[in-house]
């Protein structure tokens, strides 16, 4: 199932502008709320649809990533995919989002469907909390993103990342021939 406009609009809770609703956006909200109102992110340091472009034989496509939390030293240091369906069935193209992300690789990276939730370290793929204890409180994020370093990748292993996220990408393209808000080839 895809991503499809509900033909309004709703304010925003990070950046209170106006933002297109979805069938997805309200759990995106919900969890926006979430991590500052109980687990005291600080609003500024949550970065919504922050998009991430990567090129395929020689074409760009573009990709939003649902929220990007960044640190003290405005580095990235979690990735956080809003996902449907089981959210075990997200971890791979979770983890290489956070492994291609501009200023990353990212340490830490949650997928969640608001129902559940997976805390991964990024450079191993281990799976460090499961359910929504997942989501962890802003002082635990800090300790643990300062503690889980991440190498960069050479040329070979993000050329290989790349093909394998817009695999996992190209369903989201292909389902409704473009449809989808959150991603597709890059718009000039």
């Amino acid at each position: 199932m895809h991503e499809t406009s509900l033909g309004g609009t709703l304010r925003d809770y990070l950046t209170g502008e106006e933002v297109e609703d979805t069938t997805f956006e309200e759990f995106r909200q919900a969890l926006a709320r979430l991590l500052v109102e109980e687990k005291g992110y600080p609003k500024e340091r949550i970065h919504p649809k922050v998009m991430l472009t990567y090129a395929v034989e020689g074409q760009e496509f573009e990709r939003a990533l649902d929220f990007v939390v960044y640190g003290p030293d405005d580095k990235p240091m979690l990735l956080i995919l809003f996902c449907i369906g089981s959210v075990s069935s997200y971890v791979r193209e979770t983890l290489c989002a956070a492994k291609l992300l501009d200023g990353g690789p990212v340490p830490l990276a949650l997928t969640t469907d608001t129902n559940d939730a997976v805390l991964l370290e990024v450079k191993s793929g281990e799976s460090l909390r499961q359910g929504m204890a997942a989501v962890l409180e802003w002082s635990e994020l800090l300790t643990l993103a300062e503690q889980t370093a991440v190498p960069e990748l050479t040329l070979e292993q993000r050329d290989k990342l790349t093909r394998i996220f817009h695999a996992y990408s190209g369903f989201l393209f292909s389902c409704c021939n473009g449809a989808c808000p959150a991603a597709g080839p890059k718009k000039e």
